[in-house]
């Protein structure tokens, strides 16, 4: 059977947000816990995938070699605590661009069903943002909120969705999802 998937968010959910972006290796600090979570995803079958919005290039506020780094430390750290991810989608668009691939838009989506064949109806997306589970719904993803980095604000602005699942932070999200795979045989 084919390993199941994760999709997550990065800022905000990996990572702490800023309004004023992550724009350097230095700037990306993840949130306590995150990185152990993932790590409990990979032990628990999961390969995760990051879908991330980063304005910030066609912005000028850091380059793609910048964004590189960011993601190799996060890549590092992650190792660290023996985790991985299996892929990091992104889209450097900024809002006007009226691109297809701009969460909430489902381009980058779109990418990973093509390369990995996943099956959104049995695939978790995790963020902290209204764009965020609108691409996951958009698609047939089952979305968890977090309330870390914009989710609280979210939740609170968006009663459309008080019925969606949601969690402190990651690491409880990724605590329930533990619970269901261990109850769940198939995929095991």
């Amino acid at each position: 059977m084919k390993m199941p998937f994760i999709i997550l968010d990065r800022d905000g959910v990996i990572n702490y947000d800023s309004h004023e972006y992550i724009k350097s290796a230095d700037e990306w600090e993840p949130i306590p816990g995150s990185l152990e979570a993932i790590a409990q995803l990979n032990r628990l079958g999961y390969r995760v995938i990051i879908v991330t919005n980063q304005s910030g290039i066609s912005r000028g506020y850091y380059d793609l070699e910048t964004l590189d780094n960011i993601h190799e430390k996060l890549q590092r750290e992650l190792a660290a605590v023996g985790g991985h991810i299996e892929a990091i989608f992104f889209c450097p668009h900024k809002p006007d661009d009226n691109c297809h691939c701009r969460k909430p838009k489902p381009g980058m989506l779109e990418q990973i069903h093509e390369k990995y064949h996943i099956d959104f109806a049995e695939t978790f997306f995790i963020g902290d943002s209204l764009v965020d589970m609108q691409v996951a719904m958009s698609v047939g993803c089952k979305p968890i909120l977090v309330l870390s980095g914009n989710g609280k604000n979210t939740l609170e602005t968006n009663h459309k969705l008080k019925d969606v699942l949601h969690f402190a932070d990651l690491s409880a999200a990724v605590e329930y999802i533990a619970n269901l795979t261990n109850n769940t045989s198939h995929y095991i």
